[in-house]
């Protein structure tokens, strides 16, 4: 039990990794885009066919 101090000790900080970057070409950048953007359209079409806030459900 003499070790007891030893036993509970903070970690040393680490410090936060870096983002990455990543080179993509003209088209691949367009095609992501376009991705975004569809999916940003699908969302809007999805929550436009979901019914309203009804309170008196309850």
């Amino acid at each position: 039990m003499s070790d007891s101090s030893n036993t509970f000790k903070k970690a040393p900080k680490r410090k936060g990794d870096k983002g990455r970057r990543v080179t993509m070409s003209p088209e691949m950048k367009q095609a992501y885009a376009d991705l975004i953007t569809k999916r940003g359209e699908e969302e809007e079409t999805y929550k436009r066919h979901l019914p309203q806030n009804e309170s008196g459900k309850r």
